[in-house]
């Protein structure tokens, strides 16, 4: 488990002071003190104001040092120029925690960036807690901590923005599902308690069932890593929203690793390692969350075991909001750990070809698949249904006129071992607007959909004209999704198998540095560390006329037998140089390549390698770079010529266990060349996943490495070996 720090004092605080409490309603410190004196029944609530004028009828204290009794936690909302002595004036009253309302701060620039970073030294000096500066506020409904700008309805959610304009939208469409708060902590710049801390925070928190981040800057990343993981593990899902995508972090890089390594890639590498789900947008947050919680519209997971849900009974000191349900670990009941659902393959239920089909298009296009039945499933489907209707997947009714074929055909769905979990898309839902008979039955159909979702343990995403029919309702309260856009739910299906499985390999440790950074240096450090090459030899020129190292070169291949490469060394391409000669078949053609790379290129040595037999074998890539957030990243590819022509790669945190690396493999576009296609025999997986494995571990293991590359990596029916090798120092 990561370390955790105690934040226990910045959400149930003994008492609390707003300095800079303000009666100007355009200001923070007016609107931190509304919020604050909700709460002044249960702790004592001091309101700082240098002119001692009331503030919203309460009496101010011009200083801290005027305030009756200690203040654990201080609120700041003054101008930037009063901060830091504002910060001063809080540490000499005792305050342990404190929370930064003030901007104008690293945002500005240097100097802004340093009387952060001085504030925040002293206040961890002081042994106490900073959040912000340029925040929000905090708010914890399970102990009436109410010290944000705004007002929250309690419940499971605990919401962590580092932006506050982000946190206010993402609090709106969250309570707009029907999903209220445990806590809310506005990261600002972070200066001293970052997302990591506030998350693992949140793992111990009983009413914290479920945990949405913002963030920007994750300043450490593996920091990140660990306490979403945890999380992860303790069955709390991490939902994120981020934003990335730019290159600017890469442009230095001189790999193809580093060419092709985005932010985007790197924070999806680092999603997947924690199992956390990455949603692109508020609204994708918040029908995750809906599917993952209790919540109306967007109901919960109907999986065995309840809603999750918990947190406080709607009324409290946030005030409003629905009761919660009962606590709830996604994939309690479906296997792999807390958290996973793995949706691969839908089944579409649909009252419509047209819904059916465009169905289909958006969940495939959102990565899932939405195989043929087996028929076995098809026959058992053709004897409900009318002659007219589909049967293969998607179904559609096909105008069948009795409502209960819904939850009869969900449950033959959901009952197949060839089904991960299913959408229902269409008219569902509005067909009580026909007749109180139909309105009653509707109803009780839809009860007995949510009942066959739960009793089978697999995810179903109702997508209807009518998302706010009684039905519809009773769906939602019932613990099944529903959408009013048939996108929304496809994509929530997709985001669920996203998700909820922690594969964080611990680093090994650090080795001795790595000093050189030539291909033969690579080649024996990865080498010595189980990396197979083919046999070699190193000719070095230095104090050797070319002749003699020509010799020496030509002795070399006689005894490695041919055929032969021949390599120049000290050349960041050797290929585009022209530095390297293949199938060299004996000593005349080995003399002459060694004459023309001589003339050329004026290299520090050569390699004599064997030509390796490439029948048969696909060529791969195995890099890892280092991220300066998240630390090494590996990337697995097709590799050779076509690496960044293709840019069919995949990444992941390093290092990775043989089994992530044979995950990555299996899941690159061109995948099918691995498994064997046309006539070609499928290559030893289990051996390029193993040496792709080794290769992370040497990189995590020498931090004093940017990049670490092995391409191609060649893959055969029976073995997997290294063709060639690059280091790149920090």
């Amino acid at each position: 488990m990561a370390a955790s720090r105690d934040l226990s004092v910045l959400f149930d605080p003994a008492s609390v002071a707003v300095l800079g409490a303000s009666d100007d309603e355009s200001k923070y410190g007016n609107w931190i003190s509304v919020q604050a004196l909700r709460m002044a029944g249960s702790r004592p609530v001091h309101l700082i104001n240098r002119r001692a004028q009331p503030v919203l009828g309460w009496p101010t204290y011009r200083t801290l040092a005027e305030a009756p009794g200690p203040v654990e936690l201080v609120v700041i909302a003054v101008p930037a120029a009063g901060f830091e002595p504002a910060v001063d004036d809080a540490l000499r009253a005792g305050a342990r925690a404190i929370v930064g309302i003030t901007a104008g701060f690293a945002e500005l620039g240097p100097d802004g960036r340093a009387v952060q970073e001085r504030v925040a030294q002293r206040v961890r000096a002081a042994g106490a807690l900073l959040l912000g500066p340029n925040c929000l506020g905090v708010a914890d409904s399970t102990t009436g901590l109410t010290l944000a700008s705004n007002p929250l309805p309690p419940g499971g959610v605990s919401l962590l923005s580092q932006s506050g304009n982000m946190a206010l939208e993402l609090s709106q469409v969250l309570a707009g599902h029907g999903l209220g708060f445990a806590r809310f902590a506005s990261l600002g710049n972070q200066a001293d308690l970052a997302a990591a801390d506030l998350i693992l925070s949140c793992t111990t928190h009983p009413g914290t069932e479920l945990i949405a981040v913002y963030c920007e800057d994750f300043g450490d990343g593996r920091a990140f890593v660990a306490a979403a993981a945890e999380a992860t593990r303790v069955g709390k899902p991490v939902l994120l929203l981020t934003v990335g995508g730019s290159a600017g972090s890469v442009r230095g890089a001189r790999s193809h690793t580093g060419a092709l390594t985005s932010d985007s890639a790197v924070i999806d590498a680092a999603c997947r390692a924690a199992g956390v789900y990455r949603v692109a947008s508020p609204r994708e947050l918040a029908n995750l969350a809906g599917a993952l919680c209790g919540g109306s519209p967007g109901g919960g997971l109907a999986l065995a075991g309840g809603p999750l849900g918990g947190g406080p009974p709607s009324g409290g000191p946030f005030g409003g909001g629905p009761p919660s349900g009962g606590p709830f670990r996604v994939g309690r009941t479906l296997g792999g750990g807390p958290g996973a659902v793995r949706v691969r393959r839908v089944a579409v239920l649909a009252d419509g070809g047209g819904h059916g089909a465009l169905a289909c298009d958006l969940l495939e296009a959102a990565g899932l698949a939405v195989p043929e039945f087996p028929p076995a499933l098809a026959t058992e489907l053709r004897g409900q249904l009318p002659p007219s209707a589909a049967v293969s997947n998607p179904v559609d009714l096909a105008g069948a006129r009795d409502i209960s074929t819904f939850a009869r055909v969900l449950a033959a769905m959901l009952g197949s071992a060839e089904v991960d979990g299913a959408l229902v898309t269409g008219y569902f839902g509005g067909y009580g607007e026909y007749g109180p008979a139909l309105a009653s039955a509707e109803v009780a159909v839809a009860g007995a959909m949510a009942d066959q979702a739960r009793s089978h343990g697999k995810p179903v995403a109702v997508h209807t004209m009518y998302p706010d029919s009684p039905a519809a309702r009773v769906l939602a309260e019932r613990g099944v999704p529903v959408f009013g856009a048939v996108e929304d739910a496809a994509r929530t299906l997709a985001l669920l198998g996203s998700g909820g499985t922690v594969t964080v390999v611990a680093p090994p440790p650090v080795a001795p540095p790595v000093t050189a950074d030539g291909y033969w240096d690579a080649r024996q450090l990865l080498a010595e560390a189980g990396v197979e090459f083919p046999a070699a030899a190193l000719i070095t020129t230095a104090d050797q006329a070319d002749s003699a190292a020509a010799d020496r070169a030509a002795r070399a291949a006689a005894e490695i037998g041919y055929p032969v490469v021949l390599k120049a060394l000290g050349l960041p391409h050797k290929s585009d140089a022209g530095g390297v000669a293949l199938g060299l078949t004996g000593q005349e053609e080995l003399r002459a390549a060694f004459a023309d790379m001589s003339d050329r290129l004026s290299a520090p040595g050569y390699c004599v390698e064997a030509m390796a037999d490439l029948t048969g074998g696909v060529e791969l890539i195995a890099g890892v770079r280092t991220d300066p957030r998240f630390g090494p990243v590996a990337m697995v590819g097709l590799g050779g010529v076509f690496t960044e022509v293709l840019a069919d790669v995949a990444f992941a945190l390093a290092p990775v266990s043989a089994a992530t690396a044979k995950q990555l493999l299996t899941g690159l576009r061109s995948a099918a060349l691995l498994r064997g296609v046309r006539g070609r025999p499928p290559v030893d997986l289990d051996a390029a996943a193993a040496l792709i494995a080794v290769v992370t571990q040497v990189a995590a293991a020498h931090p004093e490495i940017a990049e670490l590359e092995v391409n191609p990596l060649l893959a055969t029916p029976h073995r997997a070996l290294g063709l060639d090798a690059r280091i790149v120092l920090a």
